[in-house]
């Protein structure tokens, strides 16, 4: 059984880490909240947006003159893999890094493979693997906003067009709530045709538009997928907030259940220490009456 100090010491130990698991928990719970609005404001705005864009290019040719609508023969992927800068929070970014991981393994087995990380630890986890890594933008969680984002958004889109990359999916945890992130593969680019809100067919009608649709649909498709990359950039930054503030919930909770046994453990082995010098008293004792 362990002595008194060692156990007194594992004590304090766990006490000083339950007040840090506390502290990052109140603090996760503050920025989430932020990040949580900044998602929930821009999610209706995202959805307009696209639905615009439907209604405009309805009467349209649809995509068919939309340059990031090109679909062509798929050589070469760049995989966007959405994580944070920093752990201690749960499975965040393990699950993102295995999608990402099963993706090129599976889905583009045999194909040029390139990863475009966003966070820190998705720009090491592939920096270790050797693979193919751009990684110009993988610190864009210092800045978490629309000015900074859209250059990586640009990238992308200009190397879809140049014909660097013939497809682009973002990899990343969607904010559910805060218990719940749901990782999604979701195809960037070519640009998917998409159904308007609640399944509704698209308009008919024949709009008169000034200025041209043509120049419309030029000037909405890449305001609507720089907003589509920033959303899944903020979808993140709320899920790994509220990823870390049940990380350190559950932590905080694992320290108090330790703490519980550590102390009991002590009381026990006080106990059996006072015993043990009770022993010996009374066996001192009858040694001297003995005599």
């Amino acid at each position: 059984m362990a002595n008194l100090k060692e156990v007194k010491e594992r004590i304090n130990s766990v006490v000083s880490t339950q007040q840090i698991t506390k502290a990052m928990k109140m603090v996760a719970a503050a920025k989430l909240r932020r990040a949580q609005d900044k998602i929930t404001q821009m999610r209706p705005y995202s959805q307009k947006l696209t639905t615009i864009l439907n209604n405009v290019s309805a009467a349209s040719e649809g995509q068919a003159d939309i340059v990031f609508a090109e679909k062509r023969e798929v050589k070469h992927v760049l995989v966007v893999a959405v994580t944070s800068d920093k752990g201690l929070c749960g499975a965040f970014n393990t699950n993102v890094l295995k999608a990402a991981s099963h993706a090129i393994a599976n889905d583009f087995a045999g194909l040029n493979v390139t990863v475009l990380p966003l966070g820190k630890k998705a720009y090491e986890f592939f920096k270790k693997r050797k693979q193919n890594v751009i990684a110009d933008y993988y610190q864009v969680f210092s800045d978490v906003s629309f000015d900074n984002v859209k250059f990586a958004a640009e990238f992308a889109m200009n190397a879809f067009v140049d014909g660097t990359f013939d497809k682009v999916v973002l990899v990343y945890n969607q904010f559910k709530n805060v218990a719940t992130q749901e990782v999604m593969t979701e195809q960037f680019l070519p640009m998917a045709s998409e159904e308007l809100e609640n399944g509704a067919k698209k308009s008919e009608t024949d709009y008169i538009l000034e200025p041209s649709r043509a120049y419309i649909i030029e000037e909405l498709v890449p305001t609507s997928l720089k907003i589509q990359f920033y959303k899944a950039i903020l979808e993140s930054n709320a899920s790994e907030h509220g990823a870390r503030m049940t990380a350190m919930d559950k932590a905080t909770e694992n320290a108090g259940e330790l703490l519980k046994e550590l102390r009991l453990m002590y009381n026990r082995t006080r106990q059996a220490a006072i015993t043990n010098e009770i022993l010996e008293i009374v066996a001192g004792a009858n040694a001297l009456g003995g005599k």
